[in-house]
């Protein structure tokens, strides 16, 4: 029974003997399809324009599945490179922070090295201390060590840095010490001249980067540009330390004598570390005793020459 408006095609397998012999001619051609194709390879050509004929339609079935994997990928990708961004950024700033604390030790290490090397180069017995505070009165340049009399710190130990002399320690606690600069202006030193051997007395003008030696002969053998060392006299600062260079020279106001301006060696105002100084014996190991103070003494060093 077939029904209204159907086509002759849908009783291919119905009951009968026309829809039996239409399907038996339909086998018989496939058969004969088959066995010439196995033996003379007459449909491969068809089969292949067959293929790239459909190749199309295979994309276009693909594109929803290629579109949404590409999608989820592309979504996973950026989520991990999110991730793997946020993570970098992250040890990035870790290592930044390493890095700059590196580079502070590294520095903090070469400047130790200095000092060392300096103290080494002129024979001297020395003593690490740190700047604990500074005075902020701008009529006196003094500093607060870290260490006092139990590490035994003595009144009146020179203290240096990796360039040059930097003051003397003038009093003592037993857990700090105050020390005055050379740029102090109630301090003196007794300076020699490298080139000429010109022996003066170079004074602190409350600037740390200007000294002065006054009371100059106009004689003397002074010239812009020489440098200055420590001469040993008055038992405070050893023989050939740094003190500076000068810088200029001029008539004083009585026009009488030459006043030479002088550039510290040592970095007044950035030391963080100094070393204490002394002389001692082979035979001896240790800060020296200090002498004992008394009323008149000056925490300078000028008992060879007055000042002026």
């Amino acid at each position: 029974m077939t029904l209204p408006g159907s086509t002759s095609t849908t009783a291919l397998f119905a009951e009968g003997g026309a829809g039996t012999l239409r399907l038996l001619v339909y086998l018989a051609l496939a058969l004969v399809l088959m066995v010439l194709d196995h033996r003379g390879g007459y449909l491969s050509e068809v089969r292949r324009l067959a293929g790239f004929a459909a190749e199309p339609l295979y994309w276009v079935a693909a594109t929803p599945g290629r579109l949404i994997g590409a999608a989820r990928k592309s979504v996973a990708d950026r989520s991990e490179l999110t991730a793997q961004n946020a993570e970098l950024r992250e040890r990035l700033m870790v290592t930044t922070a390493q890095l700059g604390r590196l580079q502070a030790v590294q520095r903090e290490n070469q400047r130790l090295r200095q000092l060392l090397d300096g103290a080494e180069a002129q024979r001297l017995d020395v003593q690490l201390v740190g700047i604990a505070d500074v005075d902020l009165d701008p009529f006196r340049h003094r500093v607060l060590l870290d260490q006092g009399s139990l590490r035994g710190i003595r009144s009146g130990q020179a203290l240096i840095d990796a360039n040059g002399a930097v003051g003397q320690v003038i009093d003592v606690t037993p857990l700090n010490a105050t020390a005055m600069l050379i740029s102090d202006p109630s301090h003196a030193v007794p300076v020699r001249v490298v080139r000429s051997g010109v022996r003066s007395i170079a004074f602190g003008t409350g600037r740390v980067d200007q000294l002065r030696l006054p009371n100059l002969p106009p004689s003397a053998d002074v010239q812009v540009g020489d440098e200055l060392v420590t001469s040993g006299f008055g038992g405070i600062f050893p023989a050939g330390l740094a003190l500076g260079k000068v810088v200029s020279i001029g008539p004083d106001d009585t026009n009488l004598f030459v006043e030479a301006e002088v550039e510290p060696a040592a970095r007044l105002d950035r030391s963080g570390e100094l070393l204490l100084v002394w002389n001692t014996p082979a035979d001896e190991s240790g800060p020296p005793e200090a002498p004992p103070a008394t009323p008149e003494a000056e925490p300078v060093g000028k008992n060879a020459e007055e000042r002026p």
